[in-house]
């Protein structure tokens, strides 16, 4: 399975909803693809469920120590 397309549209104003930066395409330790902040303070990664990226913060895994 490959990473989940985000219409070009969406992708230049999708940011992460704690911080507000640019997301990123990135894989989780196990291989999913999944949405990463790019904000150095922020640290959040976002999953993806259905092909939808599911953009709650309480529901982020923190990539940051």
């Amino acid at each position: 399975m490959g990473a989940p397309t985000i219409d070009p549209w969406l992708r230049e104003i999708i940011r992460c909803p704690a911080c507000l930066s640019v997301l990123e395409d990135a894989t989780d330790p196990a291989g999913a693809p999944e949405l990463r902040c790019t904000g150095e303070a922020c640290g959040r990664a976002y999953r993806f469920d259905g092909g939808v990226p599911v953009l709650l913060v309480d529901e982020a895994r923190l990539t940051q120590d």
